[in-house]
């Protein structure tokens, strides 16, 4: 009894194991066919952006970071795609074992219950199975036998049953088989396109490349003068931060200059926008990040670092910034070189959205989630439509990535 009651436990715990493993497959596979989806995404939106500046006169640094920005998405497409392959083969392996395994069992299972059946045709008789119960010394026999027949009855049915199940499983399995070699074909394909791809723009990168190494004095000179321009617009924006702060606490009393003086209705609102983090939806419909935050070697002149205090992001001509959680807007400013801006507040946390041809908000509004605040301004010289997207706490820069969803 101890024995079967291990054995029960033990069979427990190994088809919790199984499933487990099952499971974690099942959620690598989703997860990276849906980042799969996204790359391919991605890939497109920056095509549709460079077939829509194609007719604009833009510089060959320009076209250059264009091209380095795709090609970063592609491998990074080739990547995952590689690694779903791969997940593909182990799983087909572990299933085409899996299957050998199946088939063995089957094949016993079946020639005991062919055993089961011939001996059981031998003494199907009314007859012998009377004889068999008359034969027993006493009641308590009798008792026994009749039981034991009845258990053998039930065995009979429940190997019946186990090779019937033993056998959809074999087919469910077969199919499966058939459906992941048939996946991994088409990702193999795709990859074969997405290499290609990638090997001519790689080819266009290094024939833009030579023009810029013939005159990399002269791009250099260009990527610290825009640097230049970047400082001075974050610049404005740090005021444009520490000047609202100051006027929020004199309002409410205080002297403090670089820290937001809180109510509790704003202690509880930055609350709800901290147990938000990395799941804020994004500042656009749709968009590319072409500059990430930080500093960074420059995408074409290595030698040179960048910096960001947020995030660019390309969106679609007449793109529009949305707020990406409720708040208060402190802030409507025109920024010098960089259009209009508006500062949203959230407790202590700020959001702000650079770059607007026009705002739909003026200061003082309410704003939730989603909200419409203004539209992106499209460069007359790149056609790029480009928003400058920063998070603040008070004074203290934070990365956006880290808040926004999947950015």
């Amino acid at each position: 009894m101890k024995l079967k009651k291990f054995s029960n436990i033990l069979f427990c715990l190994i088809f919790l194991l199984l499933s487990a493993g099952n499971l974690s497959a099942q959620t690598t596979r989703e997860a990276l066919e849906k980042k799969r989806i996204e790359l391919r995404n991605e890939i497109t939106r920056i095509n549709e952006l460079r077939s829509s500046n194609k007719q604009k006169e833009r510089s060959v640094l320009s076209q250059v970071e264009d091209l380095d920005q795709q090609i970063r998405s592609t491998e990074n497409l080739i990547k995952v795609t590689n690694q779903q392959a791969n997940l593909l083969t182990n799983q087909i392996s572990a299933n085409t074992n899996k299957i050998s395994r199946l088939r063995q069992e089957l094949e016993q299972l079946k020639e005991d219950y062919a055993r089961m059946i011939e001996k059981s045709y031998k003494s199907k008789s009314t007859q012998s199975r009377i004889m068999f119960l008359l034969s027993s010394e006493n009641f308590l026999q009798a008792y026994k036998r009749l039981q034991y027949m009845k258990q053998y009855t039930n065995y009979r049915k429940q190997q019946g049953d186990e090779i019937q199940a033993r056998t959809e499983e074999l087919q469910q399995l077969n199919a499966d088989l058939a459906d992941q070699k048939e996946t991994k074909d088409v990702l193999i394909a795709e990859n074969r396109q997405t290499r290609a791809q990638l090997e001519k723009n790689k080819k266009a990168q290094q024939d833009l490349m030579q023009n810029i190494r013939s005159k990399e004095g002269e791009f250099a000179a260009q990527i610290r003068q825009k640097q230049q321009e970047i400082n001075r617009i974050d610049a404005q924006i740090e005021k444009m931060i520490r000047e609202s702060i100051a006027k929020s606490n004199e309002e409410s009393g205080s002297a403090e200059r670089d820290v937001y003086e809180l109510t509790p209705e704003a202690k509880a609102l930055a609350a709800d926008f901290v147990k938000n983090k990395g799941r804020l939806p994004w500042p656009v419909r749709s968009g590319v990040v072409t500059s990430r935050f930080g500093k960074q070697p420059h995408p074409v002149v290595k030698t040179i670092s960048i910096n960001n205090n947020g995030v660019n992001i390309d969106t679609d001509p007449g793109g529009k910034a949305r707020a990406v959680f409720n708040g208060t807007v402190s802030e409507v400013q025109v920024l010098k070189g960089a259009n209009k801006a508006v500062m949203v507040r959230h407790g202590d946390y700020i959001t702000i959205y650079d770059n607007l041809e026009k705002v739909f908000v003026k200061r003082g509004d309410v704003v939730n989630t989603g909200q419409e605040l203004g539209a992106v301004a499209t460069s007359r010289t790149s056609g790029k439509t480009t928003l400058h997207f920063l998070i603040y706490k008070n004074m203290q820069k934070m990365d956006p990535a880290d808040w926004i969803l999947e950015m």
